[in-house]
């Protein structure tokens, strides 16, 4: 949990329905063994229910020193049984942890300068618009 100073990519995400919001950091570097491009460190800061707190905690450490490539298979069902199952009501908080996963590595690629998958780029719109409507809830308030 916390927050990573000079961040190599930071998502931000958040759940309508239940207000649950989300920042997620990390930092990318290189594994000296085989010297491929790896997700060094993770941090979240969640503002929600205890199975976001539970969810984003996993996510960290289902991701830590994974590639890009291969953090980017994160599923939000991964997620859920990592935490040993969730209500299906609280579903939608393995979904918000796998979406600021996305995100973090989607502001990553386009700070470097590099491509985004097709996917990726359809997935950050769909979570940009959801965030928008959030934060315009929570300032409402």
């Amino acid at each position: 949990m916390g927050r990573i100073e000079n961040a190599d990519g930071v998502g931000k995400v958040g759940n309508p329905q239940c207000g649950d919001l989300m920042q997620v950091y990390i930092k990318v570097g290189k594994n000296r063994q085989y010297g491929k491009e790896i997700i060094k460190d993770v941090k979240v800061q969640t503002f929600g229910c205890i199975a976001a707190i539970a969810t984003s905690s996993a996510t960290t450490e289902m991701v830590k020193g994974k590639t890009i490539e291969e953090a980017l298979k994160l599923t939000k069902e991964g997620v859920r049984d990592k935490v040993g199952g969730l209500p299906a009501i609280k579903f939608h908080c393995s979904v918000l942890a796998v979406d600021g996963i996305k995100e973090a590595i989607y502001d990553f690629l386009k700070k470097a300068g590099r491509p985004v998958p097709d996917d990726l780029e359809k997935e950050h719109e769909r979570i940009s618009r959801v965030v928008k409507e959030v934060e315009k809830r929570v300032h409402a308030h």
